[in-house]
C-alpha cells in the first residue's frame, strides 16, 4: 500500500484552499503548492505549516509521493501532460465531472481520483469530517493509500468509479447549483418588491431539514403538488409581467412536479 506522507497540491482555487488546510491539520505534510500566479501560490502556502509555493510544474526532484490536481475541469488533461513527476509517484484529480482516464497521458501509471463532494468557497470555514470523499484508482495499492489518507480527513469514504461519479456529479448540480440559483431568483423577487430577503430564511431551513429527514419525495408541497391551477395561474400572470424567463422556469418546474405526482 502506498503511504502518502508528503503531498503536493496543484492549484490554488477553492478546493485547494480547503483541502490543503485539511491535510495540513490532519498531520500530512503538504510540501508544495502550485499556481500559475505566484501571489495565489504564496497566499495558500502561508496558510500551511511547512509549504513552499511554486509556479513551476517540474516536480521531478520533489519529495512528495502524491500530487493532487485541483484545477478547472478544462485544464486537467493539459496540466497532466505538462507536469514532471518523480518516479513511482501518484497523480490524482479532484473533479466530480471528469473520468479518471483524463490523467492517462501523465508521466505515471499510478493515477486516481480524490473527489470531495461539497461546495467550497474561500470565505467559508468548513470541516472535512462529514464530507464524502469519493475515490478511484488505477491500482489496488493506490486505492489503499488514498483510502488511508481519506480516512484521516473524513468519516465518509467510498470507492466510486468514473461512471458512477458522473451521475453523482449531475445529481450534485441539481441539489446544489440549481437550488442555489433558485434561491437567488427568490431573493431577487423580494428585493425588487422592496421586501426583506431574510423573510425566506426559516422556510429555506425547514425545506432542507424536512427533505433530509423525510426524503424529498415525501416533503413536496405547494400549488403544483396540489394541482392548484388558480394559484399557479396567478403566479404565472405576475411573473410574465415581471420577467418572462422567470415565468418559463416556474412553468417548467411546475409542469414536472405535476407530472411526477399525477397519479399520487
Amino acid at each position: 500500500m502506498n503511504s502518502y506522507e508528503k503531498i503536493t497540491i496543484i492549484g490554488a482555487g477553492n478546493v485547494s484552499w480547503h483541502l490543503a488546510s485539511a491535510l495540513d491539520e490532519s498531520g500530512c505534510s503538504v510540501v508544495q503548492v502550485y499556481s500559475r500566479s505566484a501571489e495565489r501560490a504564496q497566499n495558500l502556502a502561508h496558510r500551511l505549516k511547512r509549504t513552499k509555493p511554486t509556479t513551476s510544474l517540474d516536480f521531478a526532484d520533489s519529495s512528495a509521493t502524491l500530487f493532487i490536481l485541483a484545477v478547472s475541469d478544462d485544464a486537467i488533461a493539459a496540466v497532466a501532460r505538462q507536469i514532471e513527476l518523480p518516479e513511482r509517484s501518484t497523480l490524482v484529480h479532484t473533479s466530480g465531472g471528469q473520468p479518471m482516464q483524463v490523467l492517462s497521458e501523465a508521466k505515471t501509471d499510478q493515477i486516481g481520483v480524490f473527489y470531495p463532494l461539497q461546495t467550497f468557497s474561500k470565505q467559508r470555514t468548513i470541516s472535512f469530517q462529514n464530507i464524502p470523499l469519493c475515490l478511484e484508482a488505477s491500482r489496488s495499492e493506490v486505492l489503499g493509500g488514498l483510502t488511508q489518507l481519506a480516512q484521516k480527513l473524513s468519516t465518509q469514504v467510498a470507492e466510486v468509479d468514473s461512471q458512477q461519479r458522473a451521475v453523482l456529479h449531475v445529481a450534485a448540480t441539481f441539489v446544489n447549483n440549481f437550488t442555489n440559483h433558485l434561491l437567488r431568483m427568490g431573493e431577487q423577487l423580494l428585493q425588487d418588491a422592496q421586501l426583506d430577503t431574510t423573510l425566506l430564511r426559516p422556510l429555506i431551513e425547514e425545506t432542507v431539514a424536512k427533505a433530509q429527514e423525510m426524503g424529498a419525495a415525501q416533503s413536496q408541497t405547494g400549488p403544483a403538488r396540489r394541482d392548484d391551477e388558480k394559484t399557479i395561474n396567478h403566479h404565472l400572470n405576475y411573473l410574465k409581467s415581471y420577467d418572462s424567463v422567470y415565468a418559463e422556469v416556474y412553468q417548467l418546474l411546475t409542469g414536472h412536479i405535476q407530472h411526477v405526482f399525477k397519479n399520487n
